[in-house]
């Protein structure tokens, strides 16, 4: 395969398969997102997520209401760019959720039944590589690539400026700061050849919660989340791959006016398959489900998600210009 048709087909199926995925779904991107591509990269998603369960999928901190039965409609967009900080890959992405919820709930001894639309939390990410290949600044970067053993650097940060009644404990917005530091972390395992490479990768993490003081009328405060992603992704083909999802939830714990909740101790099992339909485009699908949700204060969510991602790189858009 000559150099330059090599170098699209790693770009298309590294960038637009590892784009840019939600945090709020489920608190979790599915693998792949964090494999590195030429820098001065950029993409383009568009999410939709349908998830059921007895919390709120907008937020992150996942608040268990026993009893609560709760339906979501999950719309977004946003903004990626990959670019070299100090010779190491970086990246810096923007995503704007929207959508519906609905649903019963019950909390400080109220019960609610609504329903509300609109926009949510815009969320900021910063992500950058300190262990592995340095960043990939050229074609030969590109075509010499292999991750091996990468560790990045991870900080995400919600903008609380998203749609909020006081008045409901449902919101699309969730009128206080949060964000996550984690460590990504990816091991190759076999040869990295575009239709047989094969990776297993961990995402650390911790969520951390500011304080809402207008929820239904009370102060909800929430401890430190820890979260741990698992992934074995896998090349199909050159063009098609999937995954083996599994998470852990642990802590968390709520407390509305001073009175403790629970704190989460909840794992959920799901799969990815990705397809790169284009040097630009790329499709994904995705379901994951919590596993050991019969407890009344369990965590229970089943989410369903496509993703359609367009992703573009000044070079690689020059060199199709040139075959042309």
């Amino acid at each position: 395969m000559k150099p330059i048709a090599w170098l699209r087909l790693v770009f298309a199926t590294m960038l637009v398969t590892s784009a840019l995925f939600p945090p709020q779904a489920l608190a979790q991107v599915p693998g792949r997102f964090y494999w590195k591509s030429l820098s001065g990269g950029n993409a383009l998603p568009l999410i939709y997520n349908s998830v059921s369960g007895n919390t709120n999928p907008f937020d992150p901190s996942h608040t268990v209401s026993p009893g609560a039965s709760v339906d979501a409609s999950v719309a977004m967009a946003g903004y990626a760019h990959t670019f070299t900080l100090a010779d190491r890959s970086a990246m810096a992405a923007v995503i704007f959720p929207m959508g519906r919820i609905s649903g019963t709930v019950t909390t400080a001894g109220r019960t609610f039944n609504q329903s509300t639309s609109g926009f949510g939390d815009p969320m900021l990410e910063f992500n950058l590589n300190v262990l592995g290949p340095p960043a990939q600044k050229n074609i030969p970067d590109a075509l010499r690539y292999e991750p091996g053993v990468s560790v990045d650097l991870l900080a995400d940060l919600a903008l609380p400026i998203g749609e909020y009644d006081s008045s409901q404990p449902l919101n699309i917005g969730q009128n206080r700061w949060y964000g996550r530091l984690g460590m990504p972390t990816i091991f190759q395992l076999g040869p990295w050849v575009p239709g047989r490479r094969t990776t297993l990768e961990f995402l650390p993490a911790v969520w951390l919660f500011g304080e809402n003081d207008n929820y239904v009328g009370q102060t909800l405060k929430t401890d430190p989340m820890f979260q741990l992603d698992a992934h074995l992704t896998r090349d199909f083909t050159e063009h098609a791959w999937g995954a083996i999802d599994a998470s852990w939830y642990s802590g968390g714990k709520s407390s509305i006016n001073g009175v403790p909740g629970s704190k989460l101790n909840n794992a959920g099992l799901g799969f990815t398959f990705g397809y790169t339909v284009s040097d630009n485009l790329n499709l994904t699908f995705g379901y994951k489900s919590t596993i050991n949700d019969t407890g009344p204060g369990d965590m229970r969510m089943d989410s369903f998600m496509v993703t359609l991602v367009f992703g573009w790189h000044p070079l690689i858009e020059g060199s199709k210009r040139l075959k042309k």
